[in-house]
């Protein structure tokens, strides 16, 4: 039974599941309280070797659009002319452990995970550290960009290094409010008091209409039948952001774990037919490693969003910038 069932399912069989994990998201909850506690009392200190560190964060484990947010976080900062490097766990891949800057150009997501590889194919120019040592990954941006703004994708849950503005991504009405195993989140949400701002609030993320495009970039219209094929957090979001986009569901779908490298020989047998595939942009830099691509008939869906309203959340970003550098000085 897939995580998301158990949280959110209305069968018998998921409301047991759910039921006989409570105790056990009890004291997951209790350790994160006592974990936190540890920093909230003095004794241990988050470090801070680089400052600003912005982090675009949330509570719930995937399928929050964090990672679209982060990016959009990224425009914003740098139509403001503030300079940004990224920070990324690099989950599942060989980058993951420590912090490395990653090098100029198109990214192996094996080696640097399918986020940091999807970011470059979207933002070739944004300079991206990986690696969940992120108190490793500030002392990598102050010497080599000791002017730039850290931008955290994901890391609320990483108390080592303080955060300075944290924009924190949780549902208004959540179905499930239980920790880890019993529910989807991290942490207690009694958490979101760390945050800046929590994001549907004050600011909301707004979706732009999806972008179909093809392997070349080149955009098309998805005609007749299609299938899916994902491997996110959250794959019943995505069939259904896809059906309502194009107002009808795939004829076929094959979901796979979160970040999983769709590398397995047998996946093109799972997918036969002359429909096209639909992949998420984070799927597609995992595909497009495959020497069986071929002639594939796969088609790219990508979604921006922006963060409104625009011009307050510019003003409010802009005052809490300069606060954070008047208050270092």
């Amino acid at each position: 039974m897939h995580p998301s069932e158990i949280w959110y399912g209305t069968s018998l069989s998921a409301r047991a599941t759910r039921l006989a994990l409570v105790p056990a998201s009890w004291l997951y909850a209790f350790g994160w309280r006592v974990y936190a506690q540890v920093y909230r009392s003095g004794f241990k200190h988050a470090a801070e070797p680089h400052l600003p560190v912005v982090c675009v964060g949330n509570l719930l484990v995937g399928g929050t659009g964090k990672t679209p947010a982060t990016m959009a976080m990224a425009s914003v900062l740098r139509s403001m002319r503030y300079r940004v490097v990224l920070s990324v766990s690099g989950y599942g891949a060989a980058k993951n452990e420590g912090a490395t800057l990653a090098p100029d150009g198109p990214l192996e997501p094996q080696t640097w995970g399918d986020e940091a590889a999807m970011i470059r194919w979207l933002m070739p120019e944004l300079p991206i550290v990986v690696g969940r040592k992120r108190v490793i990954a500030a002392e990598i941006i102050q010497a080599r960009f000791p002017d730039a703004v850290m931008l955290m994708d994901d890391g609320f849950q990483h108390l080592p290094l303080r955060k300075h503005l944290t924009l924190l991504l949780d549902p208004a009405s959540p179905e499930n409010r239980f920790c880890l195993p019993a529910g989807p989140y991290r942490e207690p949400r009694s958490a979101r008091h760390r945050a800046a701002t929590v994001l549907p609030g004050e600011f909301e993320v707004v979706a732009e209409p999806l972008d179909f495009r093809d392997p070349k970039g080149e955009t098309v219209k998805v005609e007749g039948n299609y299938r899916t094929l994902c491997a996110l957090g959250d794959p019943a979001r995505f069939v259904a952001t896809i059906t309502n986009a194009l107002g009808r569901a795939p004829v076929n779908q094959v979901n796979q774990p979160d970040h999983d490298p769709l590398d397995a020989g047998s996946l093109w047998d799972t997918l036969s037919g002359d429909e096209p595939i639909v992949v998420s942009a984070k799927d597609w830099v995992k595909l497009r490693q495959r020497v069986d691509i071929g002639g594939k008939p796969v088609i790219v869906a990508h979604r921006t969003v922006r963060i409104e309203p625009e011009a307050e959340f510019r003003a409010w970003l802009k005052a809490k910038l300069d606060g954070i550098s008047a208050s270092s000085t």
